[in-house]
């Protein structure tokens, strides 16, 4: 049995928006290593599945209040 670590289900997220899907979680370290050296901000490590969730969200209209 494999570790969910050694799963190619990692997505690595910045402040631009998903880098990279489909990694290991090493792979996945990796690229927020290179990434951080070369001054990229908000990175971090999510499932794909977490990652859709949030592109989805992203391209939601906002909501409106109404008075």
């Amino acid at each position: 049995m494999t570790s969910d670590l050694e799963q190619p289900c990692w997505s690595v997220l910045s402040d631009r928006g998903c880098e990279a899907n489909g990694l290991t979680h090493e792979e996945a370290r990796r690229l927020v290593h290179r990434l951080g050296g070369e001054g990229r901000h908000g990175l971090c490590i999510v499932t794909d599945e977490a990652a859709g969730r949030m592109t989805a969200e992203s391209k939601r209209p906002e909501s409106t209040v109404k008075h």
